[in-house]
């Protein structure tokens, strides 16, 4: 059962994105409007209006739920940050942008 550590580690911070993006970010957001939301709703503004920690676990969130959609179960971390990189410059210059479509045109 040893695994890989790192892979460990990035599903356990995966886990816990997404449970800190839903009781984090998502309270803010259903202050204002109440009801569920989907992942696709999210725009760029979303995700930009937090800093460190919560914006972090925001933008780890999106990598996962898109790794997850491909069913990948591999993924290069020197990648990943390229990309995260990518995402924050092109959510700043289009704060308007779902977060998931900004993410998926930086991975191409």
């Amino acid at each position: 059962m040893g695994g890989d550590p790192m892979v460990s580690s990035y599903a356990k911070l995966g886990a816990a994105s997404a449970l800190m993006l839903v009781a984090v970010g998502a309270g803010s957001l259903l202050a204002e409007e109440k009801g569920d939301r989907s992942v696709e709703q999210y725009t760029c503004k979303d995700i930009m209006r937090d800093s460190g920690p919560s914006r972090d676990i925001a933008i780890a969130f999106v990598h996962g739920y898109l790794l997850g959609k491909a069913n990948a179960t591999t993924f290069n971390v020197e990648t990943l940050q390229q990309q995260t990189q990518a995402f924050i410059n092109r959510c700043l210059d289009n704060p308007n942008e779902k977060a998931l479509e900004a993410m998926m045109k930086v991975k191409g």
